[in-house]
């Protein structure tokens, strides 16, 4: 099983190329589920209303097994599938490519058209930092208020990020850990007594 990917660190706005008087303008999010894409392509129809098209692709999952190209209007893939292609050429997922077009009046060709999404895409995603990324688990443990210095160490040697923290007799921990070590600190909680914990 893998526990890591390669996604991009922030977004890249506004990588303008232009063809034969048309403007493509390119756009990268990284994005982790289908609501953060659909912010995004809002946020990006918003700022370019009057826009011939606003093409784009994304993969999201570890293999990048959720993915969709989309030519909005443009002949069918001409597009949307050169973007795709970009992403699969950098080896990145959870990640969402869109170019904009403003027609210039001069039609381009099916071959013209994929030539230039392809070029768009490409220099977008050149200007993009390629991050390594690792999957990530939410733990909740509960134990009693003697033993939190036994759980923040071992969370601590595991990296773990406190979410969440409830004090009281009864604490209650929610953390962030690596999914390559939920085995493991699964095992050392097992042998500790009066504690409960379970991964949401």
């Amino acid at each position: 099983m893998e526990f890591s990917f390669n996604t991009i660190k922030s977004p890249v706005e506004n990588i303008l190329l232009k063809e034969k008087g048309s403007k493509f303008i390119g756009f990268a999010f990284p994005v982790d589920d289908e609501a953060e894409l659909k912010k995004s392509l809002e946020k990006i129809r918003e700022e370019h209303p009057k826009a011939t098209h606003h093409c784009y692709a994304y993969r999201l999952g570890i293999k990048g097994e959720n993915y969709r190209a989309n030519d909005d209007g443009e002949p069918s893939g001409s597009a949307g599938l050169p973007i795709y292609n970009q992403l699969l050429a950098h080896e990145i997922t959870n990640v969402l490519v869109i170019v904009v077009r403003y027609y210039g009046g001069t039609k381009l060709g099916v071959s013209g058209l994929v030539k230039t999404y392809k070029e768009s895409a490409k220099i977008t995603l050149e200007e993009a930092e390629i991050v390594k990324k690792e999957l990530e688990s939410e733990i909740e443990i509960s134990f009693g208020f003697s033993q939190q210095n036994q759980i923040f160490t071992l969370l601590s040697k595991f990296d773990g990020r406190i979410l969440d923290f409830l004090s009281d007799e009864k604490c209650i921990i929610t953390a962030k850990i690596k999914t390559s070590i939920k085995e493991n600190i699964s095992e050392q909680l097992s042998e500790m007594q009066n504690i409960s914990f379970r991964f949401k």
